[in-house]
């Protein structure tokens, strides 16, 4: 049995029946980080030490008779989460050196129940981009071709899942940043509905769709994962008082669990993806009418104005966000301003503030940090706020209306996840509009705050191809029924790549 390879339900099991130690299983982990990371470049900071320590307490609670299904499995964070004590550097070289003060609300949460931290992901710088390309420390490969990016912007986070580097990870959701590589990398990945985890203690992008939640191997460690991390926090406002429901225990076996549910399929929308996806699309389709589910044509006109919506309500958002990394309270400074020991004929000595701030954030931001800040910035600027920003809030709530309206229909929607696969690293870097349009079909549901899945759907050119499914607005457990009945009925999830 290679421990790696195991899922959380497997894992679990084997913990509490006495079959295995945490230990063991963070050390298979850890062994398979040293044996394949190199040509990968998922991980940027390896808690090996702690790893091992937490494994050490998850051993001695499961002998205390304590049990529940996260407690000793060994997981891997996106590293623009806060985690108190190890470094986060959202993969910027204005925080390369950063250390939290304390955890993020969802990595206490998985603290208390128990799981081990192994590892901080890479990601596209601040959570910008659809590649993992934007790293101030170097791309991550997709571990089905190293070649090819692993999507972004947790890009790190589904490469180390689909390698067997981990059990599951976390990673975070503003525009398609979980499913996006979720579907390159073949693997599950969940955006809940936006307010359903907690945003305390993530470094943030877009505030308004912002939303952390779990990447893993199978639909049912989804669900076990956000039964964890989901529910209200005080130092959130925008986590509602909202029921978290045992999302595992309404998962059914019977394929028959699809029979009276109705299943969305705007059929304009997806025509602009790949041929091949298409067909893939179509296949998943006509698997979920073998389940007994009924499928409903249903029109998102609007749809395809999210993408130049998002990127005037992102850069907006981000651009103020930002602002704090300014080379005085934390991060990277380059200049410091005159002092005793230093005095204004210095060269290295800022003439003033304004001077710190422009040579901190010149040297500190990457170039796609940059061009989203002055996109934003603009945005905002007087004479332009109601022209860009005020109108794509407008746009925001017709797509948001209009979803609504549909799922009041239907039971979910499905798109592909994705408009083509993988792409080859340095294919689109010069093509930033090509690079936005990769949120085609996910950035819809981020706008709109719903919940949405990626799941493992068929491979063109032997790349994964992901599934989406979007449900009603706290009704992730929709999503788990039916990605479930899918997954139980095909194997693409079982698929693993061959790292060469």
């Amino acid at each position: 049995m290679e421990l790696n390879k195991l899922n959380i339900r497997e894992a679990s099991k084997n913990l509490q029946a006495g079959d295995i130690s945490s230990v063991q299983l963070t050390k298979a982990c850890l062994e398979r980080i040293k044996e394949v990371d190199e040509k990968i470049k998922a991980c940027l900071t390896v808690c090996e030490k702690e790893a091992l320590l937490a494994a050490k307490n998850a051993d001695k609670r499961i002998k205390d008779g304590e049990k529940s299904e996260l407690l000793g499995i060994p997981y891997v964070a996106k590293d623009n989460i806060l985690t108190k004590g190890i470094k986060t550097t959202a993969s910027s070289k204005i925080l390369e050196n950063y250390i939290a003060p304390y955890d993020a609300t969802i990595i206490k949460k998985l603290k208390e129940a128990g799981a081990v931290l192994l590892a901080k992901a890479n990601l596209d710088e601040f959570a910008h981009g659809a590649s993992t390309e934007n790293s101030a420390f170097g791309p991550t490969h997709n571990p089905w071709d190293l070649e090819r990016v692993p999507g972004g912007s947790s890009g790190g986070s589904a490469a180390a899942v689909a390698a067997d580097m981990c059990i599951f990870s976390l990673g975070t959701d503003t525009g398609g940043s979980i499913r996006c590589p979720s579907s390159f990398c073949g693997v599950i990945g969940l955006k809940p509905t936006y307010g359903r985890s907690s945003r305390f203690g993530l470094i943030a992008m877009t505030s308004s769709t912002d939303v952390p939640g779990p990447i893993t191997k199978t639909v049912e460690d989804a669900a076990i994962v956000l039964k964890v991390i989901a529910g209200e926090d005080k130092n959130d406002a925008t986590t509602p008082e909202v029921k978290v429901p045992k999302y595992a225990k309404e998962l059914s076996s019977e394929a028959s669990e699809l029979s009276s549910l109705k299943v969305g399929i705007p059929e304009d929308f997806i025509k602009d993806a790949d041929k091949k996806i298409v067909d893939i699309f179509k296949k998943a389709v006509a698997e979920l009418k073998k389940l007994s589910a009924e499928i409903v044509p249903i029109k998102l006109p609007h749809a395809k104005y999210a993408i130049p919506a998002y990127y005037i309500i992102t850069p907006s958002e981000l651009s103020s966000n930002l602002a704090r990394h300014d080379g005085i309270r934390f991060g990277l400074s380059t200049s410091p301003l005159p002092s005793p020991s230093k005095g204004e004929g210095d060269k290295d000595v800022a003439k003033n503030l304004m001077e710190v701030y422009f040579k901190s954030k010149g040297k500190g931001f990457g170039p796609e940090a940059k061009r989203r800040i002055m996109i934003g910035t603009y945005a905002l600027s007087a004479g332009y706020y109601d022209a860009y920003y005020l109108q794509a809030q407008k746009v925001r709530t017709i797509i948001k209306n209009e979803l609504d309206s549909e799922l009041k229909k239907v039971d979910a929607i499905i798109t592909p996840t994705q408009p083509d696969t993988a792409f080859k690293i340095g294919e689109q870097t010069d093509d930033i509009i090509k690079m936005y349009l990769e949120d085609l079909f996910v950035a819809p549901a981020s706008l709109a705050g719903l919940p949405a899945i990626s799941i493992p759907a068929g491979f063109s050119d032997n790349m994964p191809v992901g599934l989406q499914i979007i449900g009603k607005r706290f009704d992730e457990g929709m999503l788990f029924r039916v990605g479930n009945a899918y997954e139980k009925a095909t194997d693409w999830h079982l698929k693993k790549a061959e790292i060469k």
